[in-house]
């Protein structure tokens, strides 16, 4: 049977004297098999965009690690299309806790997060910026007198078209409606196939499209039986007799891989298309510009992404240092330079804006509009959609915008501002 001996009087002053010691080396053993005090838990601030995958390749070499190195946190970046993060949201207010603490989102589906609380007022970060970010931009933010978002990158469509084949055929761009009519009729005569793109995929993409031109042409999008909404369908209708087959299934990506395999020869897109169809694809014959007025003005759709809190963010104070960040010169001036993205604020550029692109960005952005921002762009979508496929692609008669604007009657009374 084990013994155990008493302690005596010498053995309790030798445990005295040893006892300082052992204060001093208690903490490090302890910790060293995690039973002393723990490390602080490494800060993670959790954030949504929707982008191309080269567009994530720079944000994870370039953008999102200085970041995580100087604020000693980690970035978790994930992908969310502009449809779903209504959803995604509601389902984080509805559970008491934001499933992202920061998100970018399309500046057209702003109105119906903020009239179901589902972001938080931003009106002191963005008078801060109001000499920094172009005025015209930040009202994109406001509903009523406060500000629930801020830009942090900027787009617009120009057009593409194949230099080589303009040349070879002695033709120019077109700088009309009526010339970009005529230049998509001569090349189904002399190829036998269409080469000019529509985008005619439907969805946001599609829709898109269409509201620049009825602004053009003196239209209300809003308003299916307006003259310059019947305008628009009629002349669509014509042009897409002549487009090519691509136009069916042409988005904003697939479009650069239409025009960089000579499918088409001549597009509209968004200007990042301009370094992926020039790096990536290595075409050098592609010239672009800012396109054409229509029978009113000329018009060209701002698009971009906003930045925005959710209510309920858990990291709203290390969100806030992401924003200031992502609107820095530094990486504003990495937007242009790496991704052809024109600039919220005007001295992004620099060296970094004597690209072929510049000059067609800002000559577009010159005659950029914003869409409208309604709580019911969802219904609006799905209605223009089908009047784009049964009028542009399938041929019926404009006739049916009556009822398709009785239909848009109904939608609007349901969402009384």
């Amino acid at each position: 049977m084990l013994k155990l001996k008493r302690a005596g009087k010498g053995d309790a002053v030798r445990i005295f004297r040893f006892m300082p010691r052992m204060l001093l080396i208690l903490p490090a053993v302890l910790m060293a098999f995690g039973c002393g005090e723990k490390k602080p838990k490494q800060p993670v601030l959790k954030v949504s965009f929707s982008l191309t995958e080269s567009e994530w390749d720079v944000f994870r070499k370039k953008v999102i690690p200085p970041f995580e190195e100087k604020h000693g946190c980690k970035i978790e970046a994930v992908q969310i299309d502009a449809a779903d993060l209504p959803k995604l949201l509601l389902l984080g207010k509805r559970a008491g806790e934001s499933k992202v603490d920061l998100f970018a989102q399309d500046n057209m589906e702003l109105a119906v997060l903020v009239k179901n609380g589902l972001v938080e007022d931003m009106s002191d970060l963005v008078r801060q910026y109001r000499n920094v970010v172009y005025p015209s931009l930040l009202e994109i933010g406001r509903f009523a007198d406060a500000y629930y978002f801020i830009p942090f990158r900027t787009n617009v469509q120009i057009f593409y078209y194949n230099k080589a084949v303009f040349d070879r055929y002695g033709l120019s761009p077109p700088r009309s409606w009526d010339e970009w009519l005529k230049i998509a009729e001569f090349f189904y005569e002399k190829e036998k196939v269409g080469r000019i793109l529509i985008t005619g995929v439907g969805g946001n993409p599609t829709v898109t499209q269409m509201y620049e031109y009825i602004v053009a042409a003196g239209g209300d999008p809003f308003v299916f039986n307006d003259g310059g909404t019947k305008k628009t369908f009629l002349f669509f209708q014509r042009l897409w007799k002549a487009a090519s087959p691509d136009s069916r299934k042409a988005k904003w990506d697939t479009s650069n891989d239409y025009f960089a395999r000579d499918s088409v020869y001549l597009m509209q897109n968004w200007t990042f298309g301009y370094k992926i169809i020039t790096e990536q694809y290595g075409k050098q014959d592609v010239e672009v510009y800012h396109g054409f007025p229509g029978p009113v003005r000329e018009a060209h759709v701002i698009g971009g992404d906003v930045f925005g809190i959710p209510a309920g963010s858990q990291n709203k104070v290390l969100a806030l240092n992401f924003i200031e960040y992502m609107l820095s010169r530094d990486v504003q001036a990495v937007f242009v330079k790496d991704l052809a993205w024109p600039s919220v604020r005007s001295d992004a550029y620099n060296d970094a804006s004597s690209g072929p692109a510049f000059k067609a960005i800002q000559d577009a952005l010159h005659y950029g509009v914003f869409r409208k921002n309604v709580p019911y762009w969802s219904e609006y979508q799905k209605l223009f959609e089908e009047a784009f496929l049964r009028i542009v692609v399938n041929g019926e008669s404009i006739d049916i915008l009556e009822s398709l604007q009785t239909r848009m009657k109904h939608i609007t009374q349901k969402h009384p501002s």
